[in-house]
């Protein structure tokens, strides 16, 4: 939930080889796409300078290589406002959401009962939902969304169908076939990909843990999300370090956190004070590595319990510290309510089971 860095997409990547302008490849067409909305604030206007809070499709090509957790979902958290998009997706996770937003509200009511069960099966099956079998299932969901895009890559990437992704596999597969010596030399942007190039070498080389330049599931998979691994965590910290620090002198200055133009508005402000109060931990005015790695990798993060906790707050009716079916349903829209089909009223299209 970019994972999140904008790597190109399986199915722009087979086939086409980097031989546009940078602004026409698939790389740079994805580019802030797969940015995270918690970047937007913080990444974006470091190109942009303080002139006003940019859009989510703003920015240069080739950046938004910060990692951060994969979010459980890219909207904004506002139940305030009646917007149950955050919570729909997280619940069910982003792929499945999207077919439920499909059904009539009675459809997803039904199988959202079914969902219930199944939630309650694989824990006690007492006939509850507990803030234990509700975060499992929120981390299965966040999970599941993982691996779905480890194996469209995978159809990509392990071109001879071997089981196995080759370092040359996935290089060719994403940039496009060259000689030796001859990389990028018809393309505009030459140098950006080639530092491209490098970066997602060194990290394959990280991700193959046995060293022997082909790369299992699990290793791709630390590949295309190096946040969701202990051993990946220092070439996270170095990735974001480079794309941060522009004097190269190690460290992340607040205004190369933040590049302010003339007039500051108040959402620059407060990441100034963030920068201040949260990100500098030992207050020397810029970030080192273990700063950089506790901002983009914070320790004890658990989002799914987070969730589970905001759904059982708003949910259990009778304060027992546990849902029934029935309470579930009762607030059906915030489980699985869309916006954007206007609940699931607009559209009838029905789908097979889960």
């Amino acid at each position: 939930m970019i994972s999140f860095w904008p790597r190109p997409r399986p199915e722009l990547c087979l086939g086409i080889a980097p031989r546009l302008p940078l602004e026409s490849s698939p790389l740079a067409a994805l580019g802030l796409m797969m940015w995270r909305p918690s970047l937007l604030l913080l990444l974006l206007l470091l190109r942009r300078g303080a002139q006003g809070k940019p859009s989510p499709d703003a920015g240069p090509h080739g950046q938004g290589r910060v990692h951060h957790a994969a979010p459980l979902s890219e909207a904004l958290h506002d139940d305030a406002h009646g917007d149950f998009q955050y919570d729909h997706e997280a619940f069910l996770g982003r792929e499945v959401a999207k077919e439920f937003d499909q059904l009539t509200p009675e459809e997803s009511q039904a199988r959202l009962g079914r969902i219930v069960d199944r939630m309650d099966r694989a824990g006690d099956g007492d006939g509850w939902v507990s803030l234990a079998e509700l975060r499992a299932w929120i981390a299965h969901t966040q999970q599941r969304h993982i691996r779905d895009s480890v194996s469209a890559a995978w159809n990509t990437y392990d071109t001879d169908r071997d089981g196995r992704v080759g370092w040359e596999e996935l290089r060719n597969a994403t940039y496009g076939h060259y000689e030796p010596g001859e990389e990028f030399h018809d393309v505009e942007d030459a140098e950006t990909y080639k530092k491209m190039l490098t970066r997602d070498e060194r990290r394959f080389r990280v991700a193959d843990q046995d060293g022997d330049s082909m790369a299992t599931r699990e290793e791709l998979t630390a590949f295309l999300h190096p946040e969701e691994f202990p051993h990946m965590r220092d070439i996270v910290i170095a990735e974001t370090l480079e794309d941060l620090d522009k004097n190269k002198d190690g460290y992340v200055q607040v205004d190369e956190y933040i590049e302010a133009g003339e007039e500051e508005p108040a959402w620059v402000r407060t990441e100034r004070e963030q920068f201040r109060d949260f990100r500098d931990l030992n207050k020397d005015g810029q970030l080192d590595g273990s700063e950089v790695g506790h901002w983009v990798l914070p320790p004890a993060q658990d989002q799914p319990l987070v969730e589970a906790n905001h759904l059982l707050h708003e949910s259990d009716t009778d304060q027992d510290g546990r849902l029934s079916k029935a309470e579930i349903l009762d607030n059906w829209n915030m489980f699985v309510g869309s916006q954007a089909t206007n609940y699931g009223e607009d559209l009838t299209r029905h789908h097979d089971e889960l």
